[in-house]
């Protein structure tokens, strides 16, 4: 039986000793799944109540979209967005853990200092800011590093690998080290699925998941209702619930420690049917 990860949270080690729901609250007026977008303050009530209801452990903040194609806001744009429903989660619900979805080490700094957010969820693995690395080393926050080639609007015409397997799992690595020599303990590592990738090349992923086990390090998948899903089934994001919930349950299959998602009810039976599988 593989030893189960930790992180430190807020100073509270907290084991991932079974799969960890993190789920999407969006304040962006653009994000590609509709359902996903609250704006309203009654929204955003209803919407962290359902996460919380239906057993997320982590409720993940995105200010800024970053589907293909997607306009980047400002970073005053950002920070209002975000405002709203920082200051509910820190009055309201201050024992959630609140993932901040952010390329900026300024919105990054802001949200953890000021309103306590407890990660940092950064799309581009600290390409689109050079303090970004520096600046979660100084406030000691478990750090989500995903891979991505360019920005959200260059990403898809940057999908040329050999082995688009091996060539994340070294982008990865590489930065994985440099956070290590700041002094940074605790990275969760995502592999990027749809970002300056093919359907193809996700799949091609997918299949290669478990060696991502490799960086020793908790293991974030974010497919949720993504292309990979709609445009295989030949369907749009809002009937792809059955497919996301197909490569969820495969990837914890493979060793996924955290799903990030749109339907947490599905996915924590998801987790609840394949931890009985993997019981020896």
């Amino acid at each position: 039986m593989k030893k189960a990860k930790s992180l430190n949270i807020k100073g509270k080690l907290v084991t991932l000793d079974e799969p960890w729901i993190m789920g999407i609250l969006n304040v962006t007026p653009d994000s590609f799944y509709a359902a996903s977008r609250v704006e309203e303050e009654s929204e955003i009530y209803k919407r962290i109540e359902t996460i919380l209801l239906e057993g997320g452990r982590i409720v993940d903040i995105g200010g800024c979209s970053t589907r293909p194609g997607a306009y980047i806001p400002t970073e005053e744009e950002e920070r209002e967005r975000l405002e709203g429903v920082l200051s509910i989660l820190m009055h309201h619900y201050p024992g959630v853990i609140v993932s901040v979805d952010t390329f900026r080490a300024n919105i990054a700094r802001w949200a953890v200092e000021e309103y306590g957010a407890s990660i940092i969820n950064d799309v581009s693995g600290g390409d689109m800011d050079p303090e970004m690395f520096r600046t979660i080393a100084d406030l000691r926050i478990p750090y989500i590093i995903m891979h991505m080639r360019g920005t959200p609007e260059t990403m898809q015409s940057m999908t040329t690998y050999e082995n688009v397997t091996a060539e994340v799992l070294q982008s990865l690595a590489t930065k994985m080290d440099q956070l290590y020599q700041l002094g940074v303990n605790d990275v969760i590592v995502d592999p990027g699925f749809g970002f300056s990738k093919t359907v193809a090349q996700n799949y091609e992923l997918m299949r290669h998941l478990s060696d991502f086990r490799i960086l020793e390090a908790p293991l974030l998948v974010g497919v949720s209702r993504k292309k990979m899903v709609y445009e295989t089934l030949e369907t749009t994001p809002e009937n792809s619930l059955n497919g996301t919930t197909v490569l969820n349950a495969f990837s914890l299959l493979q060793g996924a420690d955290i799903l990030r998602v749109h339907d947490v009810r599905a996915a924590v039976e998801a987790v609840r049917i394949t931890q009985l599988l993997k019981e020896e």
